[in-house]
């Protein structure tokens, strides 16, 4: 495989599949088979334990399953795709919210937080998915249910989600649409455009795509305490403020695995919300992350920790090659309670493929 991208082709081809991957998480959330159908090649197959077979028919049954039940969110972040001529693959952190019952019958609020493990290949000049892989890592549940409020005044009116055509985005998003063609803006024909972007531009933009590779390198590195990968995307004298550590890079790599190993039975982190400014051969980024921790011991002294926050990080080159040379963590807000993770019983019983710790976990076999 690739590995790093290095051209601007392949920016491009790793933008299409982001989209597509953005596109799947559209069509479960509003219950669109045609939409989810469109995702995948038609030969695809996907693997979510409770369902593993054809692509084509998944997108029927689970759209029709979620017709008429109440709206899920699948925020799909932190797609890590490595690129392999016209085929790739690609790690992507999920949560999705999703309401639904628990074992009693009782209505449960759930955030279920896991990976797609996805191949992907490019045929006619279009990006699609070919094979995916879910894979559960966690989850929070609370009792009860939300609703949406009923239709408030115009000047605090908010739109809510739904499925289907009677979504508010899909209205608003046809409405942009509209406008755009209206005004002239879509028509962009780039045959007439000549070719000015400045070789400093082409540097700035495949440095951002290498440097947002570390940040998604970082967040498996500690979920799945590895201290290989996290000490090599860090300089040697480097330095992180984390809180769990302050100290050099490299002697965090050690230590942070080391907590993750012996403290938690799970960390989860997911990122999104990414601002990276280059200049030259250093840059600067604000990334946001929310991550959930489920603490090991006894069940009934078990908790589950979500925070939320912002890693401030700054990055510089040598030799050609990006690696952080600080990063800190600023924390939002945070929650602590007893754990609700579910991971052998109910509606999570069937999803028997779950992440760990080290190289047990799925993602090394897939991803070489």
């Amino acid at each position: 495989m690739t590995g790093t991208p290095t051209t601007i082709a392949q920016i491009a081809d790793i933008q299409a599949i982001a989209q597509r991957l953005a596109q799947h998480s559209r069509g479960v959330d509003r219950a669109d088979a045609a939409l989810l159908a469109d995702c995948y090649h038609p030969d695809a197959t996907v693997d979510y334990r409770f369902y593993a077979g054809p692509a084509q028919a998944f997108a029927t049954i689970l759209t029709d399953a979620q017709r008429g039940q109440p709206v899920t969110l699948h925020r799909t972040a932190q797609m890590w795709i490595r690129l392999d001529g016209d085929t790739a693959r690609s790690e992507s952190y999920v949560i999705a919210y999703v309401q639904a019952p628990d074992s009693d019958g009782a209505m449960m609020q759930r955030l279920v937080c896991g990976r797609y493990l996805d191949r992907h290949e490019r045929r006619d000049a279009q990006w699609r998915l070919s094979h995916r892989t879910y894979v559960l890592d966690t989850n929070a549940n609370w009792p009860g249910s939300w609703e949406a409020s009923g239709l408030s005044p115009l000047s605090a009116h908010v739109p809510t989600g739904g499925q289907g055509s009677a979504d508010t985005g899909i209205a608003l998003l046809a409405l942009a649409a509209a406008r755009n063609r209206q005004d002239g803006s879509g028509n962009h024909d780039m045959n007439t455009q000549t070719d000015t972007v400045s070789t400093q531009v082409i540097d700035e933009v495949i440095s951002r795509q290498q440097i947002a590779d570390l940040t998604m390198a970082y967040c498996r590195g500690v979920d799945r305490a590895d201290v290989e990968l996290l000490k090599s995307i860090f300089h040697d004298d480097s330095t992180v403020v984390s809180g769990a550590f302050n100290g050099n890079g490299q002697e965090f790599a050690g230590e942070i695995c080391r907590i993750v190993a012996t403290v938690f039975e799970q960390t989860f982190h997911s990122i999104a919300n990414q601002w990276i400014d280059v200049a030259g051969d250093s840059a600067v980024a604000e990334t946001y992350v929310i991550a959930v921790a489920s603490t090991s011991g006894a069940d009934a002294d078990k908790t589950e920790t979500l925070t939320g926050g912002r890693y401030i990080d700054r990055f510089t080159r040598r030799e050609g090659i990006w690696k952080f040379a600080e990063r800190s963590f600023v924390c939002d807000w945070t929650r602590t309670d007893k754990s609700t993770r579910q991971m052998d019983s109910g509606m999570y019983a069937p999803l028997d493929l779950q992440g760990s710790q080290g190289r047990t976990d799925p993602i090394y076999r897939f991803w070489n």
